[in-house]
């Protein structure tokens, strides 16, 4: 599910945060916020999945990102435990709004490093499980990472009050798609209450409270049903739509100030008039 969680999570930023027709408008941002916090929330909602060493996410940016999910395996008691539940949730935002907090102050001015590379890192899983990367290797991965951490620390707002939203539209994007599926999740784990056995025979609430504690709502059936490539259709080209329309949006602001410079260094060359 890790393509359907990105698609997901890019088109409710977009509903979010963009101010166009056929969306929310909750938090407006301009267009550079639309574009790198769709992107940066198509990774926010893979994080949950940081908690099995073969997820998407485990095989971003290795063997860093390996690491990392070895890790949080352990601490969250293994996959779909302590990361899909309200507790997991807000670790995530805090550590959002935490990295937000780490600028450098350098010659051209205050750069807020730590939503960069926490950027960076959603960003990557997003293209990684948009399989944007070849299966293979993870030179082209680093690259792609390096990359977007130095444009998103320049080119990216200067207010990164956005970050922890994102964060949390991802999380909660990822928790809800992963309850509408027959395996549920753990959502007031440490808290984990199992039926009694005598409650797992009635068919209707053991479809909805499962033996293992998790709560489901089934609607999309099994994950990698046929009703969720149905709806994946429709959410993924509203992303699309409102990615491009933001993008179209910056090359319109942007490309005359673009092609001046770049008449002017041509102007400034020897040999020309």
């Amino acid at each position: 599910m890790g393509g359907h969680h990105a698609a997901s999570g890019a088109a409710a930023w977009v509903a979010v945060a963009s101010t166009g027709p056929y969306t929310l408008g909750w938090y407006p941002l301009d267009a550079t916020g639309v574009l790198i916090g769709g992107m940066a929330t198509a990774g926010t909602a893979l994080v949950c999945d940081w908690d099995h060493r073969s997820s998407t996410i485990a095989h971003s940016l290795p063997p860093l990102s390996n690491v990392i999910a070895v890790g949080i395996e352990n601490a969250s008691g293994g996959h779909r435990q302590g990361t899909h539940s309200l507790l997991g949730a807000a670790f995530f935002v805090l550590l959002a709004a935490m990295a937000g907090q780490i600028q450098v102050q350098t010659e051209w001015g205050l750069l807020s490093v730590g939503a960069g590379l926490l950027c960076m890192f959603m960003i990557n899983i997003a293209a990684k499980a948009l399989k944007l990367f070849p299966k293979s290797g993870f030179i082209s991965n680093w690259i792609f990472a390096l990359a977007m951490a130095g444009l998103v620390t320049w080119f990216a707002p200067d207010q990164w009050t956005w970050l922890p939203v994102s964060m949390l539209i991802g999380v909660v994007v990822h928790i809800v798609g992963d309850m509408v599926t027959t395996g549920g999740v753990p959502l007031l784990w440490p808290l984990v209450i199992r039926p009694p056995k005598f409650l797992r025979r009635l068919p209707v609430l053991r479809t909805f409270w499962r033996p293992n504690g998790a709560l489901s709502i089934p609607i999309l059936g099994r994950a990698g049903s046929r009703r969720e490539w149905l709806v994946l259709i429709p959410v993924s080209s509203y992303a699309m739509v409102g990615m491009c329309v933001a993008a179209w949006s910056l090359a319109g602001t942007h490309f005359p100030a673009a092609l001046a410079l770049a008449a002017r260094l041509a102007n400034s060359l020897p040999g020309m008039p």
